[in-house]
């Protein structure tokens, strides 16, 4: 399927690995010129390089930024001053006592995964209307939807981003842009396999034997019954980007294997 996308710009955020460099694989693949963000220079051009293997004669740029603060994202802007597609990729999680969490910690949750988004909205979001074209996407998840006890910070973290992607979409009535959000579930790479093998209840079982443990334990109510591959998380995140995935607006996109129990 054609996407749409060979003459469109995006920008993902947090994209040297994981579900943000899936994210500008993907969007490189069907065509667009994709700039990540990164902290690292080692990690940003390792990410290009992998970009440019996946989809060659790709556009591919590499931002060194630390959006997780005002003088970062002003420094990203200042390089790019535009965009069909933002993808608030960026964010962490981690889980702690409710009693424990601190009040830097809740600070830092919330200045590195809702402020980044906000500000780098803020910069494109009115330039998309301007033009009456554009794409903002929020990476949220699960657990903005239902907050486990022991990541409070990072759930009310990821119910601030359903929040403002649903306000600003608001904001489009009757144009060509939108903006929604998508919510994975677990999904596989190097730091949740850690955080599962937290959770083992013995010493010695196997990764795939925590996840199944896991899943069985921690998260029954998953109907895929197993971690959700990046790769999957972006194709969604494509379609959504793309001209095709126009009627989706102000949605709430669960690619969470059906975790959630809700018919909406």
């Amino acid at each position: 399927m054609d996407l749409k996308l060979k003459d469109k710009t995006a920008l993902v955020t947090g994209a040297t690995a994981g579900i943000g460099l899936a994210i500008a694989k993907r969007l490189a693949q069907e065509g667009a010129a994709v700039a990540i963000t990164g902290r690292q220079a080692g990690k940003l051009e390792a990410a290009v390089r992998q970009i440019r293997a996946a989809a060659p004669g790709a556009m591919v740029d590499a931002v060194s930024a630390d959006l997780g603060t005002a003088r970062g994202a002003a420094q990203l802007t200042e390089q790019l001053h535009d965009t069909d597609i933002l993808v608030n990729n960026l964010g962490f999680y981690e889980a702690k006592p409710f009693a424990e969490i601190t009040d830097d910690d809740w600070f830092r949750m919330i200045e590195l995964n809702v402020m980044s988004g906000i500000r780098l909205s803020r910069h494109y979001f009115p330039r998309m209307l301007a033009r009456n074209w554009g794409r903002v996407i929020f990476i949220s998840s699960e657990v903005g939807a239902f907050t486990p006890p022991d990541m409070v910070h990072y759930g009310v973290s990821k119910s601030a981003q359903l929040a403002v992607a649903r306000g600003l979409a608001e904001l489009t009535k009757g144009s060509d842009v939108t903006v929604n959000s998508v919510l994975p579930a677990a999904t596989r790479s190097e730091g949740i396999v850690e955080y599962l093998r937290q959770t083992a209840p013995r010493p010695g079982m196997t990764d795939a034997e925590i996840e199944a443990h896991f899943f069985k334990t921690h998260r029954p109510s998953s109907l895929l019954a197993r971690m959700i591959e990046a790769d999957e998380i972006a194709a969604m995140v494509a379609l959504l980007a793309s001209p095709l995935g126009a009627a989706s607006n102000g949605a709430a996109v669960r690619v969470e294997g059906g975790s959630y129990r809700s018919i909406l």
